[in-house]
Order: C-alpha cells, then sequence, then structure tokens
C-alpha cells in the first residue's frame, strides 16, 4: 500500500475529483465577498476573504505580485483567409516573443499572419521598434508543444498600444464564456503589462480591503514576477523528475528586500509570489528569469503563510501547495469540495500556514 505521506512522484500523486459544476466561471462581487478557507492545523475556519485582516498581525508583511495581464491572446488570419491564434508568453531578450501557437504545425517559418481587421499606421512622434511593415506576426522557429518564437510587427506603434487595439486578455481555457469587465482579471493593485496570466489570489482583493490590512499594522509590499506557460499545462511527464519549468521574470525591489528582512512573518499572496521569493532567497539574485520547481521535500527559505486559490489537478501549482503544507492539502480540498467552495481562477482561497519551519537565511538584503 503506498504510503500517503510521501512526497509526489509522478502526476497521479497530485490528482483529484475536481467535478465541472465547482469550477467558477465568473468573478463574485465584490471581490473580497470570496470564501476564505483557513487551516487551523487540527482543524478548518469558514471566513470570507474579507476577514483577512484578522488573520494577520502586527510584524506581518503581506506581498503581492503588481504584474499586469497583457492583452496577449491575438485572433489572426492567414493570407489564405484561415484562422491562427496567438497566445504571446514572454518577451525574449532579441525582442521576440516565446507563444502559443494555433495551429503551430501548418504555419511556415517567416511567414506573416494579420488582425482580421486593418489597423491604423504610425502618426509622427508614436514610432516604436518594429517597424518593418503592417502590423502583424511574423511566425519563428518551432519550440515545440505548439510554441513558436514569432515576433510583432508593430507598424511603427508602440507595442502596448496595438496589442491594446488587436488583442484580448486571455481568460484560463476552463472558462467557458468571457467577462463584461476586462478588469475583472486584473488586480486592483496591477502595474507592469507582462503576464500572460492573472495571479488569480490577488484578484480577491479591493483597495478597501488592502487599507484594512495596512491599518491592522500590516505592511503590504509588491514584487513583480510574470506569469507564463506553467500556468496553463498540466504536467504531461510520467515522472515529475522528467518535468521540465519554463522561466518565468521576476523582480524583487531593493525597498521591499529591506521590508523582508525585518518581517515577523511572510504572507504570499499566491503561488507566484512564492515562486519569486524563494527564488530570490535560493540564489540571491533581486532579479532575473527562474525556472524553480517547488516539491516536497524543499528547503522553505523565506515564505511563512500563503494565501492561494484551489488549483488544477496534476498540476504544479499544487506540487507546490504540496510541497508547503503536506498531503494534508488532500483533507483541505476535500472539505472545501464538500462545503461547495468554487475552484480555479474565479473561485474561492485559502489560507494555510507552512508545515515545515524555513531552513536557516538571512532575510536582510
Amino acid at each position: 500500500m503506498p504510503d500517503a505521506t510521501a512526497p509526489p512522484v509522478t502526476p497521479d500523486d497530485l490528482d483529484y475529483e475536481l467535478p465541472p459544476t465547482a469550477i467558477a466561471q465568473a468573478p463574485i462581487e465584490p471581490r473580497d465577498a470570496a470564501r476564505l478557507l483557513v487551516d487551523c492545523g487540527d482543524g478548518v475556519a469558514h471566513r470570507r476573504v474579507s476577514d483577512l485582516p484578522g488573520l494577520l498581525g502586527p510584524g506581518d508583511v503581506v506581498v503581492v505580485n503588481d504584474t499586469r495581464v497583457l492583452p496577449a491572446r491575438l485572433r489572426l488570419r492567414r493570407a489564405t483567409g484561415g484562422a491562427v491564434e496567438v497566445l504571446l508568453l514572454h518577451e525574449r531578450d532579441d525582442g521576440d516573443w516565446e507563444a502559443l501557437v494555433r495551429p503551430s504545425r501548418r504555419l511556415r517559418l517567416g511567414e506573416v499572419v494579420s488582425p482580421e481587421h486593418p489597423v491604423a499606421p504610425a502618426d509622427d512622434g508614436m514610432r516604436g521598434d518594429s517597424g518593418d511593415g503592417p502590423v502583424g506576426v511574423e511566425i519563428g522557429d518551432d519550440l515545440g508543444e505548439g510554441r513558436r518564437v514569432v515576433r510583432v510587427r508593430t507598424g511603427g506603434r508602440p507595442l502596448l498600444a496595438v496589442l491594446d487595439e488587436i488583442g484580448d486578455v486571455p481568460l484560463p481555457p476552463y472558462i467557458s464564456g468571457s467577462i463584461d469587465d476586462p478588469e475583472r482579471y486584473q488586480t486592483v493593485y496591477s502595474r507592469t503589462p507582462s503576464s500572460a496570466a492573472a495571479p488569480t489570489a490577488g484578484l480577491h482583493f479591493t483597495e478597501q480591503l488592502l487599507a484594512r490590512v495596512r491599518d491592522s499594522g500590516v505592511e503590504v509590499v509588491a514584487v513583480d514576477l510574470a506569469v507564463g506557460l506553467d500556468t496553463f499545462r498540466p504536467i504531461t511527464a510520467a515522472r515529475l523528475d522528467d518535468h521540465v519549468m519554463h522561466t518565468e521574470r521576476y523582480r524583487v525591489p531593493e525597498d521591499v528586500q529591506h521590508v523582508l528582512g525585518r518581517a515577523g512573518r511572510i504572507v504570499a499572496v499566491g503561488t507566484t509570489v512564492v515562486r519569486c521569493l524563494e527564488a530570490w532567497a535560493a540564489t540571491g539574485e533581486a532579479s532575473g528569469r527562474t525556472s524553480l520547481f517547488i516539491r516536497r521535500p524543499y528547503p522553505w527559505r523565506i515564505v511563512d503563510a500563503l494565501m492561494t486559490n484551489f488549483h488544477m489537478p496534476c498540476s504544479t501549482l499544487l506540487c507546490l501547495l504540496d510541497a508547503f503544507v503536506g498531503p494534508r492539502w488532500r483533507v483541505l480540498y476535500a472539505t472545501a469540495l464538500e462545503h461547495g467552495y468554487r475552484f480555479l481562477s474565479f473561485g474561492d482561497a485559502m489560507f494555510v500556514s507552512r508545515s515545515e519551519p524555513a531552513a536557516p537565511t538571512n532575510r536582510a538584503s
């Protein structure tokens, strides 16, 4: 009989039954009305996100990810009229992009696909870096798994202006419809457009809730991690040892490093914050790219508590949660399903503390 406390080895060790009816298809209003399952160690408490200030106290530091979701889903056409979808994942150092492209295999190297509706050329004074012809996307090298290198031709306009005109915010594939207000898939504190998906635990915060958190003597600071491909794809390798994490850009500002150095307890809002902080703590590099795959047993260095949504089965996000709380996640997830919690990006949240003490480290920069 398998040891239920052993670390996960295969994706099946991270599997659970998620009924389609448990997947939230729309965000709740107001944001902080979402339910919050609090792990008390020997039991659980059923709260609302609006109750979060009561779980915090002086000396705590709450860390959020202030990345903003790009309008990165581009619906384009080949010269033959065939439909093409390009989802920009992250910008490379050379200015090209890594993207998910459908249908990838049918597109030739160097082929240019164009917006369904013409885009106006640049006006004087609005020159961008990619003024090489009309607006479109040039298809580059095949990276496998539907990924291609692409070059966005902006027609001389700033890239973000072009994406705002021809792109859509990419909702997760398990969301069957659309949302009336695209800002509802952005956090209220989002700043830098760089991500292919939202840091969804942060979607529960309102400006009023942030103010109440600060009023309870808690500092709130922001880091930046550009959410990338691993948010969209399940683990397909037969063994977790063989899973390759795609890199994501991250940054921990210097002033934030000083705040974290004097923190009593560090509370991460979302798994992206965990990866950002633990990448910094593990490498000493405050910015760069990380492919950190957090699995049990993991030598935790900095994060003490975590607020996070409920994740997909067989995902790297669930693997991170398993490393944080151990196999108890199964009890917490079963309890959430039994009590009608809403799962995934627009769903409810949980608040958990780390099951093992952190490794000795100097949090100060």
